[in-house]
């Protein structure tokens, strides 16, 4: 693990660190150069060191840019995340690059960022039918009937920054290395490179559709390039093999791939379901692949807020809120 000042790097799959930034500047030459897989503060994964705007400027000042991969569609982007429990993503954009975002996502961004506002998905090729057939979908999810685009229209490198709803973490998705989709719960993607399609997935078995909450309508990621997405508390990832099951709250699964089978389990028996507190149906999950959890879903911090709330002011009495009841 990376230390405030310790940076790594993968060699052969074994972490080599810690180092300073410099230091693992001048090492990557004589390794796989940008490609080489890198974590240190601000990077919440192993990360190809051209994604680490940090290390990219740094060592394309003279080493050169690296080639583009071929045939990829989606914008190379560069970021670092900053924070711990109100994270943002800064976004490093050559020019003509662009990143897609929620509307009301944008934290700041540099003179040379141009901003516009577009009805549908930017990164489908559509008319105006197509358009505001997508739109219609996104509005079934709750988000808006919009995204924003930020590009980089200026002849050098610009900065974008998208900022966390709400208290939680923000995970880097590289598609690419993901077999090319993500499913997710809604209101969890926060932004996208250019090239990164954005569209809604319906749970297809009954019994998810009627019991699934959170998990019934989500939001399905595509494409080659890196997506953000934003989940409540601790974010942890796990790998299931084939064939095993895992059983969580429906409001604490964040994301997982499409290999990944999803349906609905009952909790235990009458008298755990109606009075344990987790409420009468779980997430089941069978592998293979990769699954995304959160400690601390947003229903479930509104709902502590609003019950809090309703208490009234005594929250140092027993009372609570019948102290209220004699105050003038």
């Amino acid at each position: 693990m990376a230390t405030e000042n310790g940076w790594f790097y993968a060699n052969n799959t074994e972490p080599v660190g810690p180092m300073t930034l410099a230091e693992l500047i001048a090492k990557l030459p004589t390794l796989q150069g940008l490609e080489t897989l890198v974590y240190g503060p601000n990077v919440a994964n192993w990360t190809k060191a051209r994604h680490v705007a940090s290390i990219a400027e740094t060592f394309r000042g003279h080493a050169g840019p690296p080639p583009a991969p071929k045939n990829r569609v989606a914008d190379e982007i560069d970021y670092e995340i900053f924070g711990d429990d109100m994270q943002f993503v800064e976004i490093t954009l050559d020019p003509n690059e662009v990143v897609i975002a929620e509307a009301g996502a944008m934290m700041y961004m540099t003179q040379g960022i141009q901003m516009q506002t577009v009805f549908g998905d930017p990164s489908k090729q559509q008319g105006f039918m197509g358009k505001l057939f997508d739109a219609g979908k996104r509005m079934i999810t709750g988000e808006s009937l919009f995204l924003t685009t930020f590009g980089a229209m200026s002849n050098q490198r610009e900065k974008v920054a998208f900022a966390s709803p709400y208290p939680g973490k923000i995970v880097p998705m590289p598609l690419d290395q993901m077999g090319g989709e993500i499913l997710c719960q809604k209101n969890a993607f926060l932004c996208a490179a250019r090239g990164v399609q954005i569209d809604i997935a319906f749970q297809k078995k009954i019994g998810v559709a009627l019991f699934g909450g959170e998990g019934f309508i989500l939001q399905r990621l595509r494409g080659d390039g890196y997506a953000f997405v934003h989940a409540g508390g601790t974010i942890v990832r796990r790998d299931l093999a084939p064939g095993e099951d895992l059983r969580v709250d429906t409001g604490c699964l964040v994301a997982f791939q499409p290999s990944v089978s999803y349906d609905i389990a009952s909790a235990g028996g009458i008298k755990t379901s109606l009075f344990g507190g987790e409420g009468i149906f779980l997430a089941s999950l069978r592998g293979p692949g990769a699954v995304w959890l959160q400690s601390l879903p947003f229903s479930r911090l509104a709902g502590r807020i609003v019950g809090t709330y309703s208490m009234g002011k005594g929250e140092g009495s027993v009372l609570g809120g019948l102290a209220n009841i004699f105050e003038k």
